[in-house]
């Protein structure tokens, strides 16, 4: 896709508004060019033949032809400023969608503070040249060949003085817009990063107050706000430099059509009044020319906005596909194979994250997953739900290749609940239907119980109805880890994936939510990602993690018989072999 590609689906939309501001914009200049003219016959035949009459009939002709300029002008106003917001919104919301279906790979690749930059200032630079096309823009390029060729209409000789102006003015606007164009990427990046250090601020404002890293954080912040207002001035300082060399260009040919139509006049070659006209023109085209230019530093910022919002819509879904996949899955038992998985995040095979992973987890099992930090639990859970796609490797729910299997299906049938418990802005029952949308108050406190999340909830001043800061900032850990648990059992999912969830729980919470999904997890698979030996002890099996790879698989008492690091594991935490 070209730097412009995404735009094709909006020219084909409001091609027939664009051209009917083009048409009003083309009345607006036509009259905007027919006036001094008009102001020149009225000075060499009105006011030098003293002909009143004359110079009334045409003052009228010259009324009106102002107000039809006024009146397409402000018709080209409203059509423009209706399209871009439109174009605006609709681009807006397409980007929302196109990031919405990325993988996490891609996200991770873009970077979450820069799609945050991308959908909104990136955006503006966008639709203000789509407004700036339909007004100004338009007008500019008319008004200046239309000068052009009423200039030399009026006067040959006086017109040769453009053959100098207007070639001139053309070569800075193209140094311009090669010398600029790659500024202006830089200031997006750089207003990237303003996010980027902003946003991690606000994601761990408490651990920055906990150890007092104020002055760190500020100075991180000021770097790339310096970073920030070095990069734009570099820009603006380019962008001024020209300005002032177009205008005194033009001013210059004006002195010197000022100084040849002296001559003309002292030899009776050329009239007052076409001088004056000619002057008309040459602002005139000084005010193009400048507007030409403004439109350029336009458009070389909202073509490094559209090559960046081009880098997202260019990214697709890595996601492998079988062909003759179906969606017509309707039943889920739960029964996961893993065979011969590994995986990298980076593709690369030598910087696999998981290693020849051979795993059977049959349905109405519960199967635990311990080991080491870093050893790989959350990224084998994760390929699952097709959060990211394998290295190389097939894994397997019900005999059935995932690949095979439409996403959206897979992921209906499968219940997560990560390891920070991330919560929305609403209520805690908004919260607890985001597993089942249209859940019944009944359904949403028995799936609190089943989280022993209902106790706390009902102690609650508005109980259900109790509203949620963002991220659940207004609850504990462990309350936040239960209303997860409660949001992934209201699903009635296949598959369970319960990662760590337990971590801010105390001991004797855990126990009721063990016992309470032992009953439930009898008709689905269960897998259970812990630190903690006492979350997984009582699992059908469990895997052993250790750099990547699976070290251990078996019951409890198989692995303390069999397994050295599962042993070491017990020992650490229980005191006993």
């Amino acid at each position: 896709m070209s730097t412009w590609g995404f735009m094709h689906k909006y020219k084909n939309k409001y091609w027939k508004k664009f051209l009917a501001a083009a048409l009003f914009v083309t009345i607006e200049a036509v009259c905007d060019l027919l006036q001094p003219t008009i102001m020149a016959k009225i000075i060499d035949i009105g006011v030098a033949n003293k002909q009143l009459d004359y110079v009334l009939h045409l003052g009228g002709a010259m009324v009106l032809v102002t107000a039809v300029g006024a009146l397409a002008a402000s018709t080209r106003n409203i059509i423009a400023s209706r399209v871009s917001q439109r174009f605006g919104t609709e681009l807006r919301a397409d980007l929302y969608e196109k990031i919405q279906k990325l993988s996490f790979a891609d996200i991770d690749t873009l970077n979450r503070a820069s799609l945050v930059t991308r959908i909104t200032n990136d955006v503006t630079q966008v639709q203000q040249l789509v407004n700036g096309l339909m007004r100004i823009s338009l007008k500019a390029p008319l008004l200046c060949i239309g000068s052009l060729i009423m200039a030399v209409n009026l006067n040959p000789h006086l017109a040769v003085v453009l053959a100098i102006v207007v070639p001139t003015i053309a070569i800075l606007i193209i140094i311009n817009m090669k010398i600029g164009f790659p500024r202006f990427i830089q200031v997006q990046n750089a207003l990237d990063r303003v996010n980027s250090v902003m946003r991690e601020y606000l994601a761990g404002v408490r651990v920055v107050k906990a150890f007092n890293r104020f002055e760190y954080e500020q100075e991180k912040f000021t770097d790339a706000n310096k970073n920030l207002q070095a990069k734009s001035l570099g820009a603006i300082r380019l962008m001024t430099g020209f300005s002032p060399g177009i205008a005194l260009t033009v001013n210059l040919g004006i002195a010197l059509v000022l100084w040849l139509g002296g001559l003309g006049v002292n030899t009776g070659q050329i009239q007052v009044g076409h001088i004056i006209a000619f002057i008309n023109y040459m602002t005139q085209i000084l005010f193009s020319l400048m507007i030409i230019f403004l439109v350029f530093n336009t458009f070389i910022r909202a073509k490094a906005s559209a090559r960046r919002i081009g880098d997202v819509f260019e990214h697709q879904n890595d996601a492998k596909w079988i062909a003759g996949y179906t969606d017509n899955e309707t039943n889920m038992c739960g029964c996961i194979d893993f065979e011969n998985v590994s995986f990298s995040y980076t593709g690369n095979q030598n910087q696999l994250v998981l290693k020849d992973i051979n795993l059977t987890c049959l349905s109405g099992q519960t199967v635990g997953i311990i080991g080491s930090t870093g050893a790989g639990k959350t990224t084998l859970v994760n390929l699952i739900p097709r959060f990211y796609e394998i290295t190389s490797g097939t894994i397997k729910i019900d005999g059935r290749d995932i690949t095979a299997i439409n996403p959206e299906r897979l992921r209906d049938k499968i219940a997560l609940v990560p390891q920070q418990a991330l919560l929305f802005t609403g209520s805690i029952m908004d919260n607890i239907r985001w597993g089942k949308e249209n859940a019944t108050p009944e359904e949403v406190e028995s799936a609190a119980k089943l989280a022993a999340a209902h106790d706390f909830i009902v102690s609650l001043p508005e109980g259900y109805n109790t509203k949620l800061g963002q991220g659940g900032v207004n609850l504990s850990g462990g309350q936040k880890q239960r209303l997860a648990i409660a949001r992934a059992l209201i699903k009635k999912p296949s598959i369970l994936i319960l990662d760590d969830s337990t971590s801010a729980v105390d001991v004797v919470t855990e126990e009721k939510i063990k016992a309470a999904l032992k009953q439930y997890a009898k008709q689905l698979t269960c897998l259970i990602i812990a630190q903690r030996i006492s979350s997984v002890i009582d699992a059908n099996k469990i895997a052993v993690m250790d750099d990547g790879r699976i070290a251990g698989w078996g019951t409890h008492t198989e692995l303390m018989q069999s397994n050295s690091i599962y042993r070491e594991i017990v020992q650490s935490q229980l005191g006993r072999g």
